[in-house]
């Protein structure tokens, strides 16, 4: 008989900790973009549940670009920011990378979203560091409604808010907050996929 198991489900009907293997089959069977794994303790599979899946499922996740695969069009002195979700909504999470050395500056999730939703977050997080920073360099997304939604400084999600997406929305009204009592002078550009290749903060996952 093999040795026990512990099953983790970040996406899938009902996320959390399983103790056998059907129990999380159940939870992920039919699931488009299912994310789970199994540990070898209860202790471990709880600490994985609680952090990104992407720090477990190493074939999910790209590695940041290097600079040298940066079209040369883009400047290396900025900050690219994008956001990944499993599901829509589902599990979200959003990161900005430094493009000038593929450096990781931040990452935060994953929790309920949307895509749109993590990609406006993104944005106005770089804003807040790089203010924090007093540093003007420019912000690069990939994503066209989050940049409408900065320039509105409103983000027009049509996610329902429930208990489910309670903090994320949390969230939301505390970026938009921000958006209407700070100013910046970043320069926000449009990353054009199709010219230059994925955005070096892209999580490689469609």
């Amino acid at each position: 008989m093999g040795k026990k198991r512990y099953y983790v489900v970040w996406s899938g009907l009902t996320p959390g900790v399983y103790n056998t293997w059907e129990e999380c089959q159940a939870q992920i069977k039919g699931v488009k973009q299912a994310l789970y794994k199994s540990f070898a303790t209860l202790d471990e599979a709880q600490r994985a549940y609680n952090s990104s899946p992407h720090q477990y499922i190493g074939t999910e996740r790209k590695e940041v670009a290097s600079s040298a695969e940066i079209p040369q069009v883009v400047q290396r002195n900025a900050l690219a920011v994008d956001a990944a979700c499993s599901g829509n909504p589902g599990q979200m999470e959003y990161r900005g990378v430094y493009l000038a050395t593929g450096e990781e500056i931040f990452h935060f999730g994953p929790i309920m979203g949307t895509n749109n939703i993590g990609e406006f977050l993104a944005i106005v997080h770089g804003l807040a560091l790089l203010g924090k920073q007093q540093s003007n360099i420019p912000v690069y997304s990939d994503s066209r409604n989050a940049l409408l939604w900065i320039k509105q400084k409103k983000c027009k999600t049509k996610l329902e808010r429930t208990p489910a997406t309670e903090e994320v929305f949390n969230l939301i009204e505390r970026a938009e907050n921000w958006l209407l009592t700070h100013t910046y002078a970043n320069k926000l550009i449009k990353w054009e996929t199709a010219e230059w290749g994925e955005i070096p903060a892209d999580f490689g996952r469609k």
